[in-house]
């Protein structure tokens, strides 16, 4: 039986690939490691709590002690590894928790992988971002081999796990994956990242912090199809491969903004136009990224994966989740988020 240690299970995307795993695959076990910090949430699991194949850890992976034991009683087969800090404005005002949990973390978890699979059959599969390869300009996407250049103190945490990743692989023959992801969006997010946070704060008339004068590009991804685009990376991917998942999908901030304040006000039954004048635009981040966008052609070729939602439909969908779920945003947004948020958007 594989058993299967996914790293930061009760988080925003790593509580979609467990679904994913323990709904699709009875004979696995998995193993959902979570430290729940402010991110973590158990709630997004209540569907599977009670699955047979399922069971969750709460521990650290900057604990390396920790995990050999875990590895030891629990057997484990193979590593999904999404546990990092990951918020860029998080990082910048307090660098040292993402170079301890992103790199020495998953310098950890090598190290226990290595010392404890002395047999074949094993994946140590690492889940990253397209931030390690710094900013675009108008044009062109990044792809695979896409030089590194992380911007900020987050990214280059990253980009460092990745390089790790990569060593561990070359020197000492780890079976990895690695892949590179865009920015995600869908249900159960925590609300400082740019979607959930605009959703709560147009339903409560707030102000809508956009950075500088909003122009800067993302390319978005479905979460459900990230976590799809996991599995199928997990079980027919290349070892020692590298794929890009990004959702062919790029908006300017601004006008992602107003898409959804158009959105909302007809679900809210507003006035068209009322939400636009909550926009207030904010002093730009340190190290603003202009562009990100990610060509996905490899996965497609090699894997067959493509994003299953247009983007409209997509952020239709997870405007309503939103919404049905008040009580969740309010259980997430209560204690030290409030200090934090009017720390950042203020």
């Amino acid at each position: 039986m594989k058993k299967i240690l996914i790293t930061g299970g009760a988080g925003f995307i790593g509580s979609h690939v467990v679904r994913l795993f323990v709904q699709k695959y009875p004979d696995y076990h998995i193993i959902n490691l979570d430290k729940l910090t402010y991110a973590g949430n158990l709630e997004n699991l209540k569907d599977v709590e009670n699955a047979k194949n399922y069971s969750f850890v709460k521990g650290d992976i900057q604990d390396k002690d920790f995990l050999k034991n875990l590895f030891e009683k629990e057997t484990i087969t193979d590593v999904i590894h999404l546990a990092a800090e990951s918020h860029v404005d998080r990082s910048i005002s307090g660098p040292m928790e993402f170079i301890v949990t992103n790199i020495v973390g998953t310098a950890n978890l090598l190290e226990v992988a290595r010392s404890s699979w002395t047999n074949d059959g094993h994946i140590f599969y690492h889940i990253s971002t397209d931030e390690v390869y710094g900013s675009l300009g108008d044009e062109g996407y990044f792809v695979e081999d896409t030089a590194y250049d992380p911007r900020s103190p987050y990214s280059a945490s990253k980009a460092s796990s990745d390089h790790l990743v990569r060593a561990y692989h070359h020197t000492y023959n780890l079976p990895v994956k690695i892949s590179n992801c865009s920015n995600n969006y869908g249900s159960h997010q925590f609300p400082e990242k740019l979607i959930p946070l605009m959703i709560n704060n147009i339903k409560h008339n707030k102000p809508l912090p956009v950075y500088g004068t909003g122009k800067n590009v993302r390319d978005w991804l479905w979460v459900e199809d990230h976590a799809r685009a996991i599995d199928v990376i997990f079980h027919k991917g290349r070892i020692g491969e590298t794929y890009n998942i990004g959702g062919w999908n790029e908006w300017t901030n601004i006008d992602l903004v107003k898409e959804m304040c158009r959105i909302m006000d007809e679900k809210l039954g507003r006035e068209p136009g009322t939400s636009e004048k909550l926009i207030t635009f904010v002093k730009d981040r340190a190290g603003h990224d202009m562009r990100y966008a990610i060509d996905a052609t490899k996965i497609k070729n090699e894997l067959g994966w493509v994003p299953s939602l247009e983007f409209e439909e997509g952020l239709d969908k997870t405007i309503d989740w939103y919404l049905e779920n008040e009580d969740w945003i309010n259980d997430v947004t209560s204690g030290d988020y409030q200090k934090y948020y009017k720390e950042h958007y203020s």
